[in-house]
């Protein structure tokens, strides 16, 4: 790739002879010795000249920087060594054939997304909290800069070695997947869990409760869902939608939540909607059908009641987890006994809802799930 000499992009096209403002005079003293100490680099490049000594143009270093999440800084000198390094190695895989620049676009965009809300999520619930003054009379200046310099060692590495346990499973998936187009349309269990009344609690309780409330929740969820073999895919406030690819997997979570959480007095009470097909998966997501059918069986669930679609109802069966009625359950138990063997056993137990019409998705079947005692 060759620099565009013209600085041409988005926006007005950059001078490099232009000279630097004064925006790193007018910024906290503190703030930029953190932001060193962070990136482990000064301040040295203006954009057009870090897209000129990472031998890329600048349009195209204006897509990869928007796709992480940076905001457009003009020409003001506020990129480092690190920034050019990522420039090129994203650049190099374009160049090597390693990904298209489609492809190298969209790793930029899922990894700047994903560490926002990770880094978000550090500051707000972690650090804030560490670096209030622990004696009268501290800064927090005089405690931040030497907390950070201590944590950031730590915490880069564990990042690195969540990433790659999280990467080598995501791999083992797709190995086991069965062709190409399995690995993007694939058929999971997809469940929606959601707390009840949550509208009404975000006017009575008060602010720091209510996010007590919602990260209790998040975290019970999150631990429920990994700890029994499924995917957490997203958590949004009040509802958390998760993956599994067994439909018993999927039973077992949606169970375990509406037990957890009914026992807890804190919690408000929970419904869960899953649903079993065709899934469409992107940049950690999941998109379709099957998806918008979990949601809306989500919508529609009485309180502490798990309803999936006939799909899923169907696959349970399959996979001898539940039976196909309580009557053919008793059949079977009575042949297993006349012969002198032991009769069947099933995990879960399904019972038919009336058929209803479902917004978007015209007339669906709903069953309850329960635990089969």
């Amino acid at each position: 790739m060759t620099v565009d000499d013209s600085g041409s992009g988005t926006g007005s096209p950059p001078d490099p002879e232009k000279p630097e403002g004064d925006e790193q005079e007018t910024e906290d003293p503190l703030a930029l010795r953190l932001e060193q100490l962070i990136l482990g680099a000064e301040r040295r490049y203006t954009p057009f000249q870090a897209a000129r000594s990472a031998g890329v143009s600048m349009e195209l270093a204006s897509r990869f920087w928007r796709a992480m999440g940076f905001a457009d800084i003009g020409q003001a000198k506020a990129l480092t060594e690190a920034d050019v390094l990522a420039l090129r190695r994203l650049a190099g895989l374009v160049e090597a054939g390693l990904l298209s620049e489609a492809m190298a676009v969209q790793v930029a965009r899922s990894t700047g997304q994903t560490t926002a809300r990770l880094a978000e999520w550090q500051i707000d619930s972690f650090l804030e909290g560490l670096t209030e003054p622990p004696e009268p009379g501290m800064t927090r200046t005089e405690v931040t800069y030497p907390l950070i310099e201590l944590l950031l060692p730590e915490l880069e590495e564990f990042l690195v070695y969540v990433w790659r346990r999280q990467l080598a499973a995501a791999t083992g998936r797709v190995v086991q997947a069965g062709d190409d187009e399995e690995m993007v349309d694939r058929r999971l269990a997809v469940g929606f869990a959601d707390l009840v009344g949550f509208t009404r609690l975000t006017r009575r309780m008060e602010e720091e409760e209510l996010g007590e409330l919602v990260e209790a929740f998040e975290t019970t969820a999150a631990d429920l869902v990994a700890a029994h073999g499924g995917r957490l895919i997203k958590t949004l406030g009040d509802e958390v939608l998760y993956a599994a690819d067994d439909a018993g997997v999927a039973s077992e979570i949606a169970l375990r939540l509406i037990e957890t959480m009914s026992n807890d007095e804190t919690m408000p009470e929970l419904r869960v909607g899953i649903a079993f097909g065709t899934v469409t998966t992107r940049m950690g997501d999941v998109f379709g059908t099957t998806v918008n059918l979990a949601s809306r069986l989500t919508s529609i669930a009485p309180r502490d009641t798990v309803l999936v679609d006939g799909a899923f109802a169907e696959e349970l069966v399959r996979t001898g987890d539940a039976p196909t009625s309580e009557a053919e359950a008793a059949t079977e138990a009575q042949k297993a006994e006349e012969a002198g063997e032991e009769p069947p056993t099933y995990r879960f137990a399904l019972q038919p809802m009336w058929q209803r019409p479902v917004r978007g998705l015209g007339v669906v079947e709903p069953w309850t799930l329960t635990r089969r005692t």
